[in-house]
């Protein structure tokens, strides 16, 4: 289904742009960790919640794998 591939891509999209604003802020506010460590705990929930996601919708059938054969 189209719709569950552009919600994977959805959250593999804010999974970057949390990783590039945790990297900022480390860059920018060396005093304050506290920031980038919240933003890094947010880019790994979003990824478990991608992978839990990815595995339901398996489970559920709404995607299929494919195995790429070489020609």
């Amino acid at each position: 289904m189209l719709s569950v591939k552009i919600i994977i891509s959805v959250l593999l999209g804010l999974i970057v742009l949390s990783l590039a604003a945790s990297m900022f802020s480390m860059v920018k506010d060396r005093e304050n960790s506290n920031r980038t460590v919240s933003l890094l705990t947010i880019r790994i929930a979003l990824s478990i919640v991608t992978f839990i996601f990815i595995a339901i919708s398996f489970y559920m059938g709404w995607i299929q794998p494919h195995g790429v054969l070489p020609s």
